[in-house]
């Protein structure tokens, strides 16, 4: 789904001040966490910038509507998928992450989209609980198998997989075979991705 943009295409600039204040260029008033939260759910593009330093800190502010929003007890992040994610960090494949992350949400948004299409055209205002709890299931299974290809010697860093390559060494890059391995099941995920989104059309 594209985001919507502010005037002229641009996306609106939101300024953070020291006091920790929000200030939205756009429509000339300061703002709360609460409403940058409600443009995202709307799919306004917005960047957010130091005051000061002009550093844009969109990333950390995304984080921590994040954060509140599992403060309030709407946990979408399970416990076991943020300490994979913490593991990561100074990982070798950490570069990998973002991308697939990111491909993986695409093909949860697509799908959960096609679903909502079909519920509307088939059942009205029914809700077709069955059906969603599969297609859950199957989205969760999606996100699982991703994390599981990004992380092929295991969560703990111990023994690897019985398909992956030998984990590096503290220090060691990994070298050319164990990354032709680790393109080749990147390659496998985004052909199930791919087939896992078709059997939605």
């Amino acid at each position: 789904m594209a985001e919507k943009a502010g005037q002229g295409g641009a996306a609106i600039k939101i300024k953070k001040y020291a006091n920790r204040r929000l200030y939205n260029t756009a429509t000339s008033s300061y703002v709360t966490l609460e409403h940058l939260c409600q443009m995202v759910k709307d799919g306004t593009d917005f960047v957010v910038e130091d005051a000061k330093s002009g550093e844009d800190i969109t990333r950390s502010v995304l984080t921590q509507i994040i954060f509140e929003e599992e403060s309030k007890g709407q946990n979408l992040l399970p416990i076991q998928f943020l300490r994979q994610l913490i593991r990561f960090y100074d990982d070798s494949l950490q570069t990998l992450v973002p991308g697939y992350l990111e491909m993986s949400m695409e093909a949860f948004a697509r799908n959960q989209e096609q679903m909502r299409q079909r519920m509307s055209e088939a059942f009205g205002d029914m809700f077709p609980f069955r059906q969603m709890e599969e297609m859950g299931r199957q989205n969760v299974a999606m996100f699982q198998q991703a994390m599981s290809m990004l992380n092929p010697f295991g969560a703990a860093g111990g023994q690897p997989g019985e398909d992956g390559p030998a984990a590096p060494g503290p220090g060691r890059q990994p070298d050319n075979d164990e990354l032709t391995r680790l393109r080749d099941q990147l390659d496998r995920m985004q052909q199930q991705l791919n087939a896992l989104a078709d059997k939605k059309d």
